[in-house]
């Protein structure tokens, strides 16, 4: 009502007084940074609440979870130590864990996390010079984000999409099924709620590893790739499911890690280019184009498009011309 909140330095305080009762002990098994990032969190939170209420956006405010719904911790400086051998030490306990790849640079922070079925996580924060990659020169494509083809390129060098979570639909659906049948609060629905985290969490690896793959595919290939800038969240809204199945947002962010690191160029133009309406012969730009219409005749040049061939086929000149501008 009044736009205030506990700052994280009054909650700071306050939490090392909760901290000597009998009720709050078993907080000294973790670090003390540790309780404390979760104040900043709840204070970055309220902040972020206000900044959004000033500027009309709709939001609510932070919730608070249960003790045992917490997943994550967060260490700073103190409180873990890395022994080498894939070996790190926590509050005195030793774990050994598998490395997804090597540590470089100054360790800031490191976050322990638990999934929905147990597997436990380690993400480290590093600080580093940031690594100059040579842009290199080579072939251009553009790209159209699609519902039935998952880029539809300029070059016909489309991608499919395999639909990892249509593929295992009905298995979701039986485990589904089998979870809403057990009695609350038993064993049997603590299974049956696992075995379908389980499913969901393969469709999402395969989901990710297809998209890396695919990012990497295209960087090899490709030096600059232009795409669009998408409105993921309208996107959900009109055609739910199918949208999360493709995750072209995630493949976006893949695809702009990957060439990075292999020197590729991603331009994205702006999000309401007229893509699909306009000629990519002569110019033209036809006044409506409903979705069900994937194909059309320019009034001006008579040239017969494919929606998504001559989406892609804009895409590339655009990007490519905005390309030009920024290194002229």
């Amino acid at each position: 009502m009044f736009g205030k909140s506990l700052n994280a330095n009054a909650l700071q305080k306050h939490l090392t007084k909760l901290k000597k009762l009998n009720k709050y002990y078993f907080w000294k098994l973790l670090g003390s940074q540790a309780i404390q990032d979760i104040a900043q969190h709840i204070d970055k939170g309220y902040k972020l609440f206000f900044c959004n209420q000033k500027h009309n956006i709709r939001s609510a405010p932070p919730s608070f979870k249960k003790v045992k719904k917490y997943k994550s911790f967060t260490l700073k400086q103190a409180g873990y130590k890395l022994l080498g051998d894939n070996l790190i030490s926590i509050s005195g306990q030793e774990y050994k864990f598998h490395k997804s790849r090597e540590i470089e640079g100054t360790i800031k922070t490191i976050t322990i996390k638990r999934d929905t079925i147990g597997d436990l996580y380690i993400y480290f924060v590093c600080e580093q010079e940031e690594n100059q990659v040579i842009a290199r020169t080579g072939k251009s494509v553009g790209y159209d984000f699609g519902l039935k083809t998952f880029l539809k390129a300029s070059d016909d060098m489309d991608e499919e999409s395999p639909l990892f979570f249509k593929q295992n639909t009905c298995r979701i659906q039986k485990a589904s099924c089998k979870l809403s049948r057990k009695k609350k609060n038993s064993n049997n629905r603590k299974r049956a709620k696992l075995e379908l985290a389980r499913l969901h969490k393969k469709v999402a690896n395969c989901r990710k590893d297809y998209h890396f793959k695919l990012a990497k595919k295209l960087c090899e290939n490709y030096a600059t790739i232009c795409i669009e800038d998408l409105n993921i969240k309208v996107m959900q809204r009109n055609w739910g499911r199918k949208i999360s199945d493709l995750g072209h947002s995630q493949f976006v962010n893949i695809l702009r890690h990957q060439s990075g690191k292999l020197g590729s160029t991603v331009v994205e133009i702006p999000r309401f280019y007229p893509s699909s309406k306009t000629c990519s012969n002569c110019g033209y730009i036809i006044d409506k184009l409903p979705l069900k219409i994937r194909e059309w005749t320019c009034q001006n040049c008579g040239e017969k498009h494919d929606r998504d061939k001559n989406a892609a086929t804009n895409i590339l000149r655009v990007g490519t011309s905005t390309l030009l501008g920024e290194t002229s």
